[in-house]
C-alpha cells in the first residue's frame, strides 16, 4: 500500500500573510481608517453631551418640584432635596387650578386631533390616489398653509370667530368647539402634506383588487387603505398631539378669561397663570410641580410611541 504525502508548503518566517492582513493592521481593527475612528469618537461624544443637555433640565425641573421654596432659592442647582415634598403637586393641581386646565386641554385635543386626522387623511388620500382637474392646485393650496405664519391671520381669525359667534354661539370666543375647529384647520396643512406622501407609497394592486371585489371607494378607504397607512397615522397623530398640546398663541387669542376666571382655558395658558400666581406668592415649588405635570404627558406619549413614530417617518422611504 502506497502512502500519499502532502507538501505542507513553506513554513516559518517565509510564510506569506493572508490577504488583507497588512491593510487591516494599517487601518486598525475592523479595517476602519483612523480618521473614521476619530470621527466616530467625536460623534459619540457629541451625542453624550447633547443627551446631558436634554436630560439634565428635565431631571432638574422634576427634583425642584419636590423641594421647599427655601431650597429652591438657596440651592437652585441642587438635584437632591432634603425632604421629598409630594404635596407640592397637590397644591399646584388644586390651588393652581391645573386640574381644570388639564381637563379643558384633553377635551379640546380629543376633538381636534380626531377631526384633523379624519379630514386630513381623507383629503390626502383623494389627492394622492385620484387624478382630476384641479388636483395639484388644491394640493398646493394646502401646502401654502405651511408658509403662512399664524400671526398674520390673527386679526381676521379673531373677527371671523367673533362674527360667527354672534350667529352661532358655540363657535364664539371662549368656546371649546370653536377652538377644536381652529386647531383642526391649523393642523390640516402639515397633515395633508405628510399623509399625501405616505398614501402614494401604498401599492395599487391592493386597491384595484378591492374595487374588483365590489368595494365602494368609501369602503376601500376605511377598510383597506387606512389600516395600511397606520404607521403614518400614528406618526402624524403624535405630531398633532404635541403641537396642539404646546400651542399657546391660538388659545391666548381666542380663549380669554371669563369674569376673571380661567373657565375654559387650556394647559399652555394655565402655566402662564400659574407662573404669575405662584410667583406672586413666592410658591416656586408649586410652579415647578405644575411645569412637571404639564410636561409629563407629552413625554410619556413620545416615549411609548417612539418606535411607531420612527417607523412611520421611514416607511415612505423604505417602500
Amino acid at each position: 500500500m502506497s502512502t500519499v504525502t502532502h507538501d505542507p508548503g513553506p513554513v516559518g518566517p517565509d510564510l506569506a500573510p493572508p490577504a488583507g492582513t497588512t491593510s487591516a493592521r494599517r487601518f486598525g481593527s475592523g479595517g476602519r481608517r483612523p480618521g473614521a475612528q476619530i470621527f466616530n469618537g467625536f460623534s459619540h461624544l457629541f451625542l453624550l453631551v447633547w443627551a446631558i443637555m436634554v436630560v439634565y433640565p428635565l431631571i432638574w425641573v422634576f427634583m425642584s418640584a419636590l423641594k421647599s421654596d427655601a431650597e429652591v432659592i438657596r440651592q437652585p442647582l441642587s438635584l437632591i432635596p432634603e425632604t421629598l415634598r409630594w404635596e407640592n403637586f397637590g397644591r399646584a393641581w388644586t390651588e393652581g387650578q391645573l386640574g381644570d386646565f388639564f381637563l379643558n386641554t384633553v377635551l379640546v385635543l380629543a376633538g381636534s386631533v380626531t377631526l384633523t386626522m379624519l379630514l386630513g387623511s381623507m383629503a390626502a388620500y383623494v389627492l394622492a390616489r385620484y387624478e382630476f382637474p384641479g388636483n395639484r392646485l388644491i394640493y398646493y393650496m394646502f401646502l401654502s398653509g405651511l408658509t403662512l405664519p399664524i400671526y398674520l391671520a390673527a386679526v381676521p381669525l379673531f373677527k371671523g370667530v367673533y362674527n360667527t359667534g354672534v350667529l352661532f354661539p358655540p363657535l364664539g370666543p371662549n368656546k371649546h368647539l370653536m377652538l377644536i375647529l381652529v386647531y383642526a384647520a391649523w393642523s390640516l396643512a402639515f397633515t395633508v402634506f405628510f399623509m399625501h406622501s405616505f398614501f402614494r407609497t401604498l401599492p395599487n394592486a391592493i386597491a384595484e383588487a378591492g374595487l374588483v371585489d365590489g368595494a365602494s371607494h368609501t369602503r376601500l378607504f376605511f377598510s383597506v387603505m387606512l389600516p395600511m397607512a397606520k404607521p403614518g397615522l400614528i406618526s402624524i397623530g403624535i405630531f398633532n398631539v404635541l403641537g396642539q398640546w404646546n400651542q399657546w398663541y391660538l388659545p391666548t387669542l381666542l380663549m380669554q378669561s371669563v369674569d376673571g376666571e380661567p373657565k375654559n382655558q387650556v394647559i399652555a395658558q394655565g402655566l402662564i397663570e400659574l407662573s404669575v400666581n405662584q410667583g406672586y406668592r413666592s410658591d416656586w415649588s408649586g410652579l415647578f410641580a405644575g411645569v412637571t405635570m404639564a410636561m409629563l404627558p407629552v413625554l410619556i406619549v413620545y416615549i411609548v410611541f417612539q418606535r411607531q413614530v420612527q417607523s412611520g417617518l421611514t416607511a415612505g422611504i423604505s417602500k
